[in-house]
């Protein structure tokens, strides 16, 4: 079970073990008063080590500009002919 800090208006701090599914505390244990606060400690983390490396994120290796993806930027010729194609047909009536 977790143990949960609180802090009462009047200063007091007090440890509860609870469950994480039970109800916050309303009241300070030592004095009575109300309402109390959980007070939340920042947890550390720490770096070690000489960093990150290519290998640590999927396979395959950085693509260059535009390359192998299909999408150059460019209109695609076929949409190109298409657009010609349908300039040159008469307009039925």
């Amino acid at each position: 079970m977790p143990i949960y800090e609180y802090r009462c208006p009047n200063g007091h701090l007090f440890e509860l073990f609870q469950r994480m599914d039970d109800p916050p505390a309303t009241v300070c244990e030592i004095c009575g008063e109300g309402p109390v606060e959980k007070v939340l400690h920042p947890v550390p983390v720490f770096f070690r080590g000489s960093g990150f490396y290519s290998t640590d994120y999927g396979r395959g290796g950085r693509r260059k500009d535009g390359a192998g993806d299909g999408d150059s930027g460019k209109p695609d010729e076929s949409v190109k002919k298409t657009e010609k194609e349908e300039k040159k047909k008469p307009a039925e009536a």
